[in-house]
């Protein structure tokens, strides 16, 4: 017969595996849910995120919706470093752009395809970084919906994670290649900054603020919406996912672009390796 004391330790251990299981399931979800928000985790993952905005076009009763589907990809080099591949396909669906609906298309867009060289870690200041090429490619299924030339240039990006705050900026800067763009196409000449900052709480909800701002050196205008959103990390039927939405405002647009509030919704399928 088992001695108290034997009794004791086998209820003991039992106790502590029981409390050890949740707290191991909540530091593994709070981990996902930080890798969530990081552009160059290594971790395989599959956003998809419709935007409308509208007022657009010379009379302002033009809309737009746009779906980007941006697989995230990365690859294990060394022990030192990851290669990331982060692809943007655009599915477009525009209506009163111009008169007698002459712009009213529906398609994909140009395929923006970047790949960022990263350091397995952080820096000693905790710093995640990357950096890589940026590629345009002309995959837009008709001429209204794309640029219509090959573009290529530098991408990088820095960001900080600590005490549920993540902020950072990913940016890049595309040329359009000599000689590529149709005769009715100005020649890509364009810069991208995305700055952002988010906070998670222990719900792992996360509330977040950026701006995806681009600025055309060929037209000399600025796109600057500022989108505010809210994002949960959630598990159906074993998948991790997180699930996002909130509003958008233009601060500034180009001649024809949109105005005034838009809104964004989202989902991200997580694979972790």
């Amino acid at each position: 017969m088992a001695s108290n004391n034997q009794w004791i330790c086998t209820a003991s251990t039992l106790a502590a595996a029981l409390c050890l299981a949740p707290a191991t399931h909540a530091e593994d979800s709070a981990e996902l849910a930080k890798q969530a928000l990081n552009p160059v985790a290594a971790m395989y993952s599959l956003p998809v995120q419709y935007n409308w905005d509208q007022k657009m076009g010379p009379s302002g009763d033009g809309m737009r919706s746009l779906t980007n589907i941006q697989p995230v990809l990365p690859f294990t080099l060394n022990d030192d470093w990851n290669l990331i591949s982060r692809t943007i396909l655009p599915v477009i669906d525009q209506h009163g752009l111009a008169a007698n609906g002459a712009a009213d298309k529906s398609g994909v867009g140009d395929i923006t395809q970047s790949f960022f060289f990263s350091p397995r870690k952080p820096t000693a200041s905790g710093w995640i970084l990357g950096a890589g090429p940026a590629l345009l490619i002309p995959t837009a299924s008709d001429e209204l919906l794309g640029s219509e030339q090959w573009g290529l240039g530098p991408t990088v990006v820095a960001l900080k994670q600590s005490n549920g705050w993540t902020h950072g900026v990913l940016a890049n800067h595309i040329w359009g290649l000599e000689g590529s763009p149709a005769d009715d196409k100005d020649k890509v000449n364009q810069t991208f900054m995305q700055p952002f900052l988010s906070y998670t709480n222990a719900t792992l909800t996360t509330f977040g603020v950026n701006s995806e701002s681009t600025y055309n050196w060929q037209s000399r205008e600025w796109s600057v919406p500022v989108n505010l959103t809210v994002t949960q990390l959630l598990k159906l039927g074993g998948q991790p996912l997180t699930v996002q939405a909130g509003p958008r405002y233009w601060l500034d647009s180009p001649t024809d672009g949109p105005q005034g509030w838009g809104f964004r919704v989202a989902v991200t399928f997580l694979f972790p390796r």
